[in-house]
């Protein structure tokens, strides 16, 4: 049987690329670039609440790390250190090989050291804290959407849930939709390169994760400082694939869109008048985005299909 320092240094241990003191002692060392702010997050995920304690361990690992990244994305953040405490059942070499190696591609992918963390025996829990480096100044915040601002978000919305929702048996997927959904939920790529340029273009930003209904609401509800802010969108001018356009009436697509959570694209806010520069930041950076409505004075977050308000069930995923 491995001991802890066995475990952490045969599948944990890596070089570092910009690091001071990493993995070894009492705590790392890190030096925040001058002009910068640290920015940290952390997220847990639980087997079975957050992933299937079965999956591919490759996906577990990339994912666990992946969804802290898009944290720091959403502030504007560049990603550079984390640390991982994982509570494990037992020790599986195979399953911490592949689990490992799925954490590190994304760490590689995305320039983050592994600088500590913590193991123990117990039920399957990860728990990750990232840290990243933002211009003074400069971070995204939640508070700072305006009136009459463009909503916007990248990529497509829903194609992480109806995969979820195949693996649940609640629907099919034919072959190539289900590859594209099993991707989006399995391994997300954050939107970094992103976040870091809007820093000079939008006014508030969030990542979706629980659902882009109920993360742009924390975004209204977080910038109710002197007006209650509201938004109205089109279901139709929601970004989603080709297929599931074709299928807006229906309840189960309605909720991988607007609630189903997963997606760890961004949702962000910005002045009209940057329309243009939103543009050429799509093109620059080979990502869809789409402006989906503008906040208003109404208090009300509405949604709308073909003129006709939709009476939804559920605003995304809840925690608790």
């Amino acid at each position: 049987m491995l001991s802890e320092f066995q475990l952490i240094k045969g599948y944990f241990d890596r070089p570092t690329a910009h690091t001071t003191l990493g993995i070894g002692d009492d705590a790392a060392l890190i030096h925040v670039s001058d002009g910068h702010t640290l920015a940290i997050s952390t997220d847990m995920s639980l087997a079975d609440t957050h992933f299937f304690a079965n999956a591919n361990p490759y996906d577990i690992g990339w994912k666990a790390l992946a969804v802290n990244i898009s944290d720091m994305a959403a502030m504007g953040a560049n990603p550079k250190w984390a640390t991982l405490a994982i509570a494990l059942p037992d020790v599986n070499p195979a399953w911490l090989q592949a689990f490992s190696r799925g954490f590190f591609d994304c760490a590689t992918q995305f320039n983050v050291d592994l600088i500590g963390g913590d193991t123990t025996r117990g039920p399957l829990n990860i728990s990750i804290t990232i840290m990243g480096e933002v211009p003074t100044g400069k971070a995204l915040k939640r508070t700072q959407a305006q009136l009459g601002d463009d909503i916007w978000v990248s990529g497509e919305l829903g194609n992480a849930n109806l995969g979820l929702m195949h693996l649940q048996q609640k629907l099919t997927l034919d072959e190539k939709t289900l590859a594209t959904c099993l991707a989006a939920l399995h391994q997300p790529q954050p939107r970094v390169m992103l976040g870091c340029a809007l820093t000079n273009i939008a006014h508030s930003c969030i990542d979706i994760s629980d659902g882009v209904l109920a993360d742009l609401s924390h975004i209204l509800q977080a910038s109710n400082v002197t007006h209650s802010m509201g938004a109205a969108l089109q279901l139709e001018d929601l970004p989603c694939s080709a297929n599931s356009k074709m299928h807006l009436k229906e309840t189960h697509m309605q909720h991988a869109i607007l609630a189903g959570g997963d997606d760890y694209e961004l949702c962000f806010t910005a002045a009209p008048h940057q329309r243009t520069a939103i543009g050429a930041l799509a093109q620059q950076l080979s990502i869809k985005l789409t402006r989906i409505g503008q906040t208003n004075a109404t208090g009300k977050l509405t949604v709308t299909l073909e003129n006709k308000a939709l009476n939804l069930q559920s605003m995304g995923y809840q925690h608790f």
